[in-house]
């Protein structure tokens, strides 16, 4: 026990666990929001499109962020476009760019011969977050919860019922438009802690787990929460434990709770 609590001593392990604990959060509301819109998907569609925007990053010298955060931004504006504008609908569109992105990507990579270890953008490394990534988790979390508490009742009409939201004047274009931003931004901080191949884990399960046994907008919202708070303490804890990758790991938590909730709301109808 003494060697598990040892983890707090180093500061850049607690950076580390304040901003996944952070991008957790941010995941979890938004998640509600793209899991009942059915987007579930588009935090793996972006991860892709985030993997081949820090790829290019790196065949170019860059700051993967200042490349990853506006070209994963622009693609989630363009999927809510194309999804709700044209023939190309949900999933399709999903797989369109993210698949496009990801073979640009490495197609770049391979020409340019970058010697840069790409393991970290697939499976993720919570202790590569920089001072940067701490102060963006804090002002992105800011946002989302601030965006919850005052646009509420919007984001609910909208989530439930699009059409009617706008007949009741509502501008949904902007609402979504926000909600695809916040999630590009979520999706490629969640990227450095959790790698382009598990990140949507962080958005599908909470909400998921949530409304297994809660019914309502606002009890699945706050559950969600909770739920992906616990699931990440605790996969970091078993992963510093048992020396275990970490976003690996915290996946595994977050389907071990997802069984243990989908059997108590099998109770709870019988």
């Amino acid at each position: 026990m003494d060697n598990l609590l040892s983890v707090f001593s180093y500061s850049f392990m607690v950076n580390a666990l304040i901003a996944g604990a952070l991008i957790s959060v941010c995941a979890a509301l938004l998640g509600v929001i793209l899991v009942l819109k059915r987007y579930s998907m588009i935090g793996d569609g972006l991860s892709h499109v985030g993997f081949g925007a820090m790829s290019i990053a790196a065949a170019l010298g860059l700051s993967p962020l200042s490349i990853a955060i506006p070209v994963v931004t622009i693609s989630a504006l363009l999927l809510m476009r194309i999804s709700i504008n044209s023939k190309i609908k949900g999933d399709a569109a999903i797989g369109l760019i993210s698949t496009g992105a990801l073979a640009f990507g490495i197609i770049i990579v391979s020409v340019a011969g970058v010697n840069t270890d790409l393991n970290s953008y697939l499976f993720g490394s919570i202790l590569s977050l920089s001072d940067t990534d701490m102060a963006l988790s804090v002002v992105l979390c800011a946002v989302v919860v601030l965006m919850y508490i005052v646009l509420y009742n919007k984001i609910f009409a909208i989530t439930f019922d699009e059409s009617f939201a706008s007949a009741s004047g509502i501008k949904t274009g902007i609402y979504n438009s926000v909600i695809a931003v916040l999630s590009a931004v979520t999706i490629v901080l969640g990227m450095r802690m959790m790698g382009a191949l598990l990140i949507s884990a962080l958005i599908i399960f909470p909400a998921l787990t949530a409304m297994r046994v809660f019914k309502t907008f606002k009890t699945v919202s706050v559950f969600s929460v909770i739920i992906a708070l616990v699931c990440f303490f605790a996969g970091m804890m078993i992963s510093f434990w048992l020396s275990t990758p970490a976003g690996a790991t915290v996946v595994a938590v977050n389907i071990i709770v997802f069984i243990v909730f989908s059997i108590i709301g099998f109770i709870k109808t019988r």
